[in-house]
């Protein structure tokens, strides 16, 4: 099992690239189950979720051939021969569910495993169900799959009102939407760039679709989609990652590819922490403005507020801060895990429940530490640009789930860190 060795001490400087969004490209990889005509996906990121779907998608009798070295993703469904997830694919990646309303949509039955992924809460499926229900989806969990079919000509129209926000269930309710019959209303829906990504996609392969970046969706089914070729949009949460490497190690870093209207309240947030963000052309460049980074308090919510999936890295920068910082997780229950790794290394963290209060501490220590999850990962990496000596982060088989090449855009700025094989 690999291990990531990073030394700290020495500042950044010069650009990173950002890739294409992981969150997105899962999700607009199973639109191809809605068409027998070629989706091409480009600017597509190189990570093991994707191998993941891949894998998942040409189970169901899709063609997925990566070209220019993974950037391009050529996808094929004229020629399904199945309907049934499996577990042995499913419990691998979350995002394995959204196959599920593409399929009904399409083919009229689908079975679906329930899904896997990092543990960082229950994050149930019922919303997924209950969406697909609401457009006449008969629907029955057993023995750990659902199986779903419909009725008589297919799916139709509905109104469904997500009681909170989902991403997952507003792309599973809007793709499946798409081939049903009459106009589907999906309200209280999901605003993330990855929606509006999917949004634009669809309409490419010809989906009738109002109402993209807002609240309210309305989709007027049409008997068919055709092909189309779509570039992926650039990942905001990759871009918030790189954008705290600076400010944690010092200097100065341009994210190549980046944009301030996909991380507004990030960008809001790390500048009253004492950062400088600059929109260029190129991208993003961050800095510290003056002085030290100052401790400022921090709650996720859903898209336009302050991502779940920055929180991890985000108390990396605070445990250096001048003074106290409180953190409140309003996504997901128990993703505080990285909180006893980042005190390992001479972090101030106490957790009560969602809320984590961080003291800034003067330097971080280097220590052997364990990464839990995708994001938890990365912020260990990023406290050990800070940390005074060797940090050595294992289990680091998350980060490939959600970084491409991590080790060598760090070093490109010229950070030092390496990557090893455990023994054994």
């Amino acid at each position: 099992m690999d291990s990531i060795i990073v030394t700290g001490g020495g500042p950044l400087q010069g650009s990173i690239p950002i890739a294409g969004a992981k969150n997105a490209c899962l999700t607009l990889m199973p639109v191809t189950l809605l068409s027998d005509e070629p989706l091409t996906l480009t600017n597509a990121p190189r990570l093991s979720d994707i191998r993941t779907m891949s894998t998942l998608l040409q189970s169901l009798g899709c063609e997925v051939s990566a070209l220019s070295d993974g950037l391009v993703l050529a996808l094929s469904s004229h020629a399904l021969n199945g309907a049934r997830a499996d577990y042995d694919i499913v419990r691998k990646m979350r995002a394995s569910i959204l196959v599920l309303g593409p399929l009904l949509a399409r083919h009229g039955s689908a079975v679906v495993s329930l899904p896997g992924g990092c543990a960082i809460g229950a994050r149930p499926v019922d919303l997924h169900l209950k969406a697909l229900e609401a457009m006449g989806a008969q629907l029955e969990l057993r023995d750990g799959y659902v199986h779903a079919t419909t009725p008589a000509g297919g799916l139709r129209g509905g109104t469904f009102a997500f009681p909170f926000v989902s991403v997952g269930a507003t792309e599973n309710a809007l793709m499946a939407a798409t081939l049903a019959r009459g106009t589907t209303v999906l309200k209280n829906a999901a605003q993330e760039p990855e929606i509006t990504d999917l949004v634009r996609c669809l309409k490419a392969m010809g989906a009738r679709i109002e109402g993209e970046g807002t609240a309210t969706l309305t989709i007027e089914g049409v008997d068919r989609l055709h092909g189309a070729t779509h570039r992926v949009v650039t990942d905001r949460i990759e871009l918030g990652t790189y954008m705290l490497a600076p400010l944690i190690a010092g200097g100065e870093v341009t994210c190549l590819g980046g944009r301030r209207a996909l991380l507004s309240a990030f960008c809001d947030k790390i500048e009253a922490a004492g950062a400088a963000v600059t929109e260029t052309p190129e991208g993003l460049t961050v800095r510290r403005a003056n002085g030290p980074i100052r401790a400022v308090d921090v709650e996720t919510e859903p898209f336009p507020g302050f991502p779940t999936d920055l929180q991890a890295q985000m108390m990396a920068l605070l445990c250096t801060a001048d003074g106290t910082s409180v953190l409140e997780e309003k996504i997901f229950e128990n993703r505080f895990m990285h909180a006893p790794e980042l005190t390992r290394m001479g972090a101030q963290i106490e957790v009560h429940g969602g809320t984590a209060t961080v003291t800034g501490v003067e330097r971080l220590k280097g220590a052997p530490v364990m990464a839990t999850d995708l994001r938890a990962s990365v912020s260990l990496i990023l406290a050990g640009l800070a940390a005074e000596g060797q940090t050595t982060v294992s289990r680091v088989y998350h980060l490939d789930r959600g970084y491409e090449h991590v080790v060598a855009k760090l070093r490109g700025v010229g950070a030092t860190i390496e990557r090893i094989k455990e023994d054994g």
